[in-house]
Order: C-alpha cells, then structure tokens, then sequence
C-alpha cells in the first residue's frame, strides 16, 4: 500500500509539473503572437498612412506629429485615441483617424480614413480584419480597388442616404456574395466625417489654430 500511495503521489507531482509547463508555454507563446500580430498592425497602419497622404504631399514627419482625440462613443470612437496629421510648409494637408467597424461578417475591420482640411475623404485603407477571403477581403486594396471610391467623397457627396451601399438605397458597390463587410467599412467612414465635423475644435488646435476654411 505504501508502494502505491507514493506511486501516485509521483503521478499527480507528475501531473501537476506538466500542467505547470504546458500552462507556462502556452502563454508564453500567447504573448509573443500577440506582439508579432501588434508589430504587423504596426507596420501595416505605417504604410498606409503614406498611401493614404503620400510624402510628396506633406513636408513634416507624420509618424512623430500624432495628436490624442476625444472619445465619441455616438459615432464609433469609444475611447480616446491617437490621430495623425499632414502639413505642408506649416498648413494643414490633412489627418488620418484610426476607425473600427465592429460589425464586419467576422468581427472588427480596422481602417485609417485620411481626411482633408474641408471634410473631403483622402482616402481608406483597412488595416486589419478576418473577413472571408475571396468575399470579404475585398475590402484590402491590394485585393480590388474597392476602398477607392471613397477618394473626394463628403458628408454632402453623398448626402446621409447614400453612406451605405446599392442594395440599401446608397452608392457605395456590394461585393458578389458579400454584403454585409463593404457595408460595415462604408458605415465606419461616414462616422469618421462625422466626426471630423463635431470635433473640428480639438482638430483645429493640433494644426496650432489655422482655420481649414481659408485653405480651400
């Protein structure tokens, strides 16, 4: 009997060490994906900042001149986060919001929407997102030039019934067998008009005061 009882006194040490171990590196290989994931988002938001509003456009380092925005849990932002801003000889060109759509078919589409001094869209690139490729996935500029016709667009180009796509009654195309993502991203970036235009305010003291009216 005491042959057994250290037995299994052995078995479950045993046990309890792998679970140990096992639970240790399955979280350590959590937090390295997590940070490579982060590292790619990065990456990915860098470049298409630059896509968005080209170095040839603006003269300041856009990746250091980031400025901190209000929360507006009304038009999608929920918390306070970090814009950036494009200037050219010290007038604004434009900045770039980070916009999420919480209702893609997958879950979050994250975008950035470059945006001009008057409210005009520069343009959208999505960021991150887990839509069903082939279908979804559409939405990435390198798959289709889908995101490109957001380029001029306005809150009055189109007016509020037009920010969705055909099948809705707006203008904005639907992808064969998918609906559902060009709507969420379509509805993300009228939120970021609507934003641009309720906190011009706090827009217009990171460009140190310059009225974006009188550069149009």
């Amino acid at each position: 009997m005491a042959a057994l009882g250290q037995s299994i006194r052995r078995s479950a040490i045993g046990l309890g060490l792998f679970a140990v171990i096992t639970g240790g590196t399955i979280a350590v290989t959590q937090v390295m994906t997590e940070e490579r994931i982060e590292q790619q988002i990065a990456r990915a938001e860098a470049r298409a900042l630059f896509e968005i509003i080209p170095e040839t456009v603006h003269d300041n380092n856009m990746l250091e001149d980031a400025f901190e925005l209000p929360a507006d849990p009304e038009r999608g932002f929920r918390q306070p986060f970090t814009a950036w801003k494009a200037t050219s000889q010290g007038q604004p060109v434009g900045i770039i919001l980070p916009v999420t759509a919480p209702d893609g078919y997958s879950g979050d589409i994250k975008l950035l929407v470059g945006i001009d001094p008057v409210g005009k869209v520069l343009g959208v690139r999505v960021t991150s997102h887990k839509e069903t490729p082939g279908l979804g996935d559409k939405v990435e500029r390198k798959k289709s030039d889908w995101v490109l016709d957001f380029n001029g667009r306005s809150l009055d180009n189109p007016g509020p019934e037009g920010w969705t796509v055909a099948k809705n009654g707006g203008v904005f195309d639907q992808f064969t067998g998918a609906t559902i993502t060009p709507r969420a991203v379509t509805k993300a970036v009228h939120k970021a008009l609507l934003y641009f235009r309720t906190h011009q305010p706090e827009i217009l003291q990171a460009f140190d005061g310059v009225n974006p009216q009188e550069q149009s």
